[in-house]
């Protein structure tokens, strides 16, 4: 079975998404880098948010620059950029943008939690 890769999002926009979801970080996991084929990941929120009177707990996460892949995210430094969407009638709406990083083991998760 694949493991999971913990991660962590800052949404940064729109820039009103923490006044209305009650934070901008965000933190869940997915099983989606294991194939190095796949241009997007679903991430399954540890915790997920209200957003215009829908609960969201998962989203999908891709590159924000064309020709980019998310591999990259494990050479960034502070978090790599992306564009992030969430189930909308069937399919994905892309509504977010946001900064993604790994998550290690013993860092807290926004819950505060270990």
């Amino acid at each position: 079975m694949t493991q999971h890769l913990k991660l962590r999002i800052h949404v940064s926009e729109p820039f009103d998404f923490e006044r209305l979801a009650g934070t901008a970080e965000l933190t869940g996991w997915t099983v989606d880098h294991a194939d190095p084929e796949n241009e997007a990941w679903e991430v399954h929120l540890d915790h997920g948010f209200d957003f215009h009177e829908r609960h969201i707990g998962r989203l999908l996460v891709s590159p924000r620059y064309v020709g980019e892949h998310l591999a990259r995210m494990f050479d960034a430094i502070a978090g790599f950029p992306v564009r992030l969407a969430h189930r909308d009638d069937g399919s994905w709406h892309y509504a977010f943008t946001g900064m993604i990083s790994q998550r290690h083991d013993g860092e807290e998760a926004d819950n505060g939690t270990i």
